[in-house]
């Protein structure tokens, strides 16, 4: 099972390029993609799901192109977009029930994904109950269910965490684990943390170029030597906060820790000794080139 991106572009109008010759080749596992707005995530999934055409470029499964396979590629997608658009009125049953029926699913096939999918997220006792009432989490979880109706083997989650309170945050990412053995699952988020311990590999996109792929270890290692940090006050972290827009601030018993991301050390920083965080990997890829000419 294999997922090619070849060389992909796409355009709005003459002056915004969403996706600029993007390529990569995705097998069975998790793969967490990251990136500002406006890094060309949602044109890519858009593609991904054929909701859109690229301009140039194909996108292969298993070797043959989307738009040759038509119905059949779509039918190996699962989907969950980030907004919960859901139906107040309707029970996380006949939801499922639903999204069953416009997938295509055969009536005794979709009795049984749905009960089985119920008890997986953890919903089974609350199938009767109306969506409107549900926890976000609740909501995230039949949307997640909804997505794996059909058994798809390509799953595409977007922002399945937003909004969530901690413990739901975990519960999700646990769950998102145990079913992607033998799936490919795109995970976009903002939440750098959700994708840390769950990811194979992360892809990094900024405008609409693919930027860095690795696992999340090989994306520390490579900013190592590019964090620095300055104990101070909270009287002189204002100050320091304007001067330097790529930073991240620690609390320590004793005193406050900035640290920021660049190819030199300023004066008055030292080269972090502490863990450097996927958070950091980001500031430095995505947002530091925007502002290098803010060290001194």
């Amino acid at each position: 099972m294999e997922l090619q991106i070849k060389n992909v572009s796409k355009s709005y109008g003459k002056s915004k390029r969403a996706l600029d010759d993007f390529s990569l080749t995705l097998t069975p596992g998790v793969y967490g993609l990251l990136g500002a707005n406006g890094a060309g995530k949602s044109t890519l999934m858009n593609i991904l799901t054929d909701n859109l055409s690229a301009d140039t470029g194909k996108i292969l499964w298993d070797g043959e192109d989307i738009r040759r396979l038509g119905k059949r590629y779509r039918s190996l997608i699962g989907y969950m977009p980030q907004q919960q658009g859901l139906y107040d009125s309707f029970t996380a049953n006949r939801f499922l029930w639903y999204m069953a029926a416009l997938k295509g699913l055969k009536k005794k096939d979709a009795k049984k994904q749905i009960t089985e999918l119920l008890n997986i997220v953890s919903l089974k006792n609350d199938a009767h109950k109306r969506l409107g009432d549900y926890s976000g989490g609740m909501k995230q979880r039949v949307l997640i269910a909804q997505a794996l109706l059909g058994e798809p083997k390509l799953l595409i989650l977007d922002e399945p965490t937003a909004g969530l309170d901690p413990k739901e945050r975990i519960r999700i990412r646990s769950f998102i684990s145990e079913i992607a053995a033998d799936k490919i699952v795109i995970l976009v988020t903002h939440v750098v943390s959700d994708i840390e311990c769950i990811a194979d590999r992360i892809i990094l996109m900024k405008n609409g170029r693919l930027i860095k792929y690795d696992t999340s270890s090989g994306l520390i290692s490579s900013v190592a030597d590019k964090v620095f940090e300055k104990k101070c006050s909270k009287e002189e972290l204002p100050e320091l906060q304007k001067s330097f827009s790529c930073g991240n601030v620690l609390q320590r018993d004793e005193c406050l820790v900035f640290r920021i991301v660049g190819d030199r050390c300023p004066d008055d920083f030292s080269a972090s000794n502490s863990e450097i965080s996927l958070e950091e990997v980001y500031l430095y890829y995505i947002e530091y080139e925007n502002d290098k000419n803010d060290l001194p």
